[in-house]
C-alpha cells in the first residue's frame, strides 16, 4: 500500500479481540518508532512493548484511574469506536488491548512530547501495514504517577529522568474496521 493510502485507511481502534499479536511484529514496530523523526537527531526516546495481556490490563486501568474530564474540548468521539471520553463506565485506557508500546522521553527536555508522539505515528502506521490494529494514547504521566507505576519503571530500569508520554495499544480489531470520517473542510491552507 502506498503511504498516503496507507495514512488514508489506518483508525484508532478501541475494541480488540483476545488475540495477541506476534513478538515479530511488536519489534517491528517498534523499529518504526526508533526511526521516527526527533530533535536534533538525539533519539532520545525509550520504548517499552508489553506483549502480556494481564499488564496491559493494569497499565490501561492506571491510565484511566486518574483521568480529568474537566480537561476535555469535547464530549464525542465514536458510535463504532468508542472512548472513555464517551463512556465513562470504561475501566481501562487501553479498551482490551492485548499488548501496547510505551513511549518514553526525557521529563526536561524541550520537546520529548512532540518526539514521543512522532515516534508513535510511525508505530501506529506499520501497525496498519503490518494488518495490526492500534491506537495511540495519552495520559502517559499520570499513569505511572503512584506506587505500582514506580515500580513497574524501577523494574524496566526507566531512568529517573525519563516520563511516559504516550502509549500505542496493538492487537486485531474486533468488529467490523471503520469507515473514514468525511474531512473537516478549511482545515489547510497554502499561501504563496
Amino acid at each position: 500500500m502506498e503511504l498516503l493510502e496507507l495514512m488514508k485507511y489506518r483508525r484508532s481502534i478501541r475494541k480488540y479481540q483476545d488475540w495477541q499479536i506476534s513478538r515479530d511484529d511488536m519489534e517491528t514496530i517498534i523499529e518504526a518508532g526508533t526511526y521516527a523523526p526527533n530533535a536534533g537527531g538525539g533519539q532520545r526516546s525509550i520504548i517499552v512493548g508489553v506483549r502480556n495481556a494481564e499488564l496491559t490490563e493494569k497499565i490501561g486501568r492506571l491510565n484511566v484511574a486518574r483521568f480529568d474530564r474537566t480537561r476535555l474540548s469535547g464530549s464525542y468521539v465514536s458510535t463504532d469506536q468508542p472512548s472513555i471520553i464517551d463512556d465513562s463506565t470504561m475501566k481501562s485506557g487501553f479498551y482490551g488491548a492485548p499488548a501496547v508500546c510505551i513511549v518514553f522521553a526525557m521529563k526536561n527536555f524541550l520537546y520529548s512530547i512532540p518526539d514521543a508522539f512522532c515516534c508513535a505515528e510511525n508505530m501506529v502506521l506499520m501497525a496498519a501495514e503490518l494488518g495490526i490494529s492500534s491506537c495511540v494514547i495519552a495520559r502517559g504521566e499520570e499513569t505511572f504517577d503512584n506506587e505500582i507505576g514506580a515500580a513497574l519503571l524501577r523494574e524496566w530500569n526507566i531512568p529517573e529522568n525519563y516520563i511516559a508520554r504516550c502509549f500505542v495499544i496493538l492487537g486485531y480489531c474486533d468488529g467490523d474496521y471503520p469507515q473514514p470520517k468525511l474531512r473537516k473542510a478549511h482545515r489547510a491552507k497554502i499561501i504563496e
